[in-house]
């Protein structure tokens, strides 16, 4: 008798891993840029955090993805405070 599993969904840490293995080739080609990644996959670029930050909200609501800038040591913060859209 066989049981089904549900899929585990997907954590910040898979995202990392997956930011990690792509890390050489996107700061080849995308220094300094910021980046969102969702499910494992870049899924857009941008020059500021807050276009990233503003796009990935819209298109995943509260992830978990990752916005990182290429090239840079990430910087830990919760959501509440790295994004604030105040008097917007």
């Amino acid at each position: 008798m066989t049981t089904a599993t549900a899929a585990r969904p997907p954590s910040i840490d898979d995202e990392i891993a997956a930011y990690v293995s792509m890390k050489a080739d996107l700061e080849a080609k995308h220094f300094g840029k910021w980046i969102v990644m969702f499910e494992g996959k870049i899924r857009g670029v941008y020059d500021s955090f807050d276009d990233a930050a503003t796009d990935a909200v819209k298109k995943y609501g509260r992830g978990p993805y990752l916005i990182r800038q290429v090239g840079e040591q990430p910087t830990a913060l919760p959501a509440s405070v790295a994004y604030a859209r105040h008097g917007r």
